[in-house]
């Protein structure tokens, strides 16, 4: 991941240096992904910290409790834990800090890990349509769609419910029915105790007071709650813990593996991008032009990655058409589940179940993640049209 990220960001600057991509491109490019990355790097560190001062660790040891050793109970309660952290801390954090709490909770309860990995990172990806703050293309899209946070949420719970509905089908079919996990019941954990109550207290109020700024303060931007945040966090633990803090929490490959991606992929956009995109997306708001909106949104997102292709497929939508928008973001959101490197969170996924020692079988991957991708996608655009 470290040559791919220095790769993409050589490659990008090198097409700005030969001209390939016009140096006001660039500039337009640079105006939209600052902010975003700025967000980034404070939530990460924000929750990359959170999850050391063991908020994470409580929740998954309760929520095993709670599900008092029944699959379907701790089933249910994984899909909640799963979908609240990629609605309020967005699904990069989702897939950094909860992916090692699920394979930490399958080990502890003697559980297979593939079935809590793979809830992790499809819901990071398929539950992110409701904030601003849930997914880097919300964030993207927050100025043309003219929404605040809570009007986003008025406007998408509808296609958000839906798609969750379908995400949870999906896993209890593929993953998590009898057939696939190998037992009926596991045993619950102990209660787990925080080693340090204050810093736990701390950090849990410092992400509860984050989601109820976003929430209460639209016009705010979101790095700068963000970094408050970051910033109580950060304080916490060089009072406490100061030897936590090291230069190694800024997510530096994502840093560098961004601004590399958008370079690219908008002066492949240049060069004929937008053109297609204008003629696959057409410009009409009724049904069909929702879903065939969301449709090359969810497949190009596999091809490329969704970001650049939010953004790509953004300007190739008139000004007006919300809708249109919404129905290219919940593609751009629900569909990128089939290949690796559709999205940023499913990259980190990876990479935290290979550091764990988890195996990920590609073949299922594919074919699983193309099955929800599809109904998902579906789901959620067909939610947005009923509730026009």
């Amino acid at each position: 991941m470290d040559v791919l990220a220095c790769a993409l960001l050589v490659c990008g600057l090198a097409l700005l240096a030969t001209g390939a991509l016009p140096a006001r491109a660039a500039g337009d490019v640079a105006h939209r992904t600052v902010p975003l990355l700025a967000f980034l790097a404070t939530v990460i560190v924000m929750a990359e910290l959170t999850g050391r001062a063991q908020v994470f660790d409580v929740l998954a040891s309760g929520i095993s409790r709670v599900g008092k050793g029944s699959y379907a109970r701790l089933f249910g309660l994984c899909v909640l834990l799963a979908s609240a952290t990629a609605l309020v801390l967005n699904l990069d954090t989702t897939a950094v800090l909860l992916t090692p709490v699920m394979l930490a909770m399958a080990a502890r309860v003697g559980i297979t890990p593939l079935p809590l990995a793979m809830t992790t990172v499809w819901l990071a990806n398929t539950a992110s349509l409701l904030l601003p703050v849930s997914n880097l293309t919300n964030l993207l899209a927050a100025d043309r769609v003219g929404l605040s946070a809570g009007g986003l949420a008025a406007r998408m719970w509808a296609p958000q419910a839906a798609v969750i509905a379908v995400t949870a089908v999906c896993l209890w079919a593929m993953y998590w029915r009898r057939g696939r996990r190998g037992t009926d019941g596991y045993v619950p954990t102990a209660a787990f105790r925080p080693a340090d109550p204050v810093l736990f207290r701390t950090c849990a109020l410092a992400c509860a007071g984050f989601l109820v700024a976003i929430l209460v303060a639209p016009a705010v931007p979101l790095w700068v709650d963000s970094l408050a945040a970051a910033l109580v966090v950060v304080v916490a633990f060089a009072l406490r813990r100061p030897h936590e803090l090291r230069l190694s929490l800024v997510p530096w490959r994502l840093l560098i593996m961004v601004p590399g991606m958008f370079l690219v992929v908008e002066t492949v956009n240049v060069h004929g991008l937008h053109s297609l995109l204008t003629h696959a997306m057409g410009t009409s708001e009724d049904a069909a032009g929702l879903f065939r909106s969301a449709s090359v949104g969810a497949g190009l997102s596999n091809v490329l990655n969704n970001l650049p292709v939010y953004l790509a497929g953004e300007s190739s939508v008139p000004d007006g058409n919300r809708d249109q928008l919404l129905a290219l973001l919940i593609g751009t959101n629900v569909g990128p589940l089939v290949t690796p490197w559709a999205s940023l969170a499913t990259l980190l996924w990876f990479e935290r179940c290979h550091a764990a020692g988890v195996r990920i079988p590609l073949a299922r991957f594919f074919g699983t993640g193309f099955v929800l991708a599809l109904t998902g996608t579906t789901a959620a655009t067909g939610a947005l049209v009923l509730t026009n």
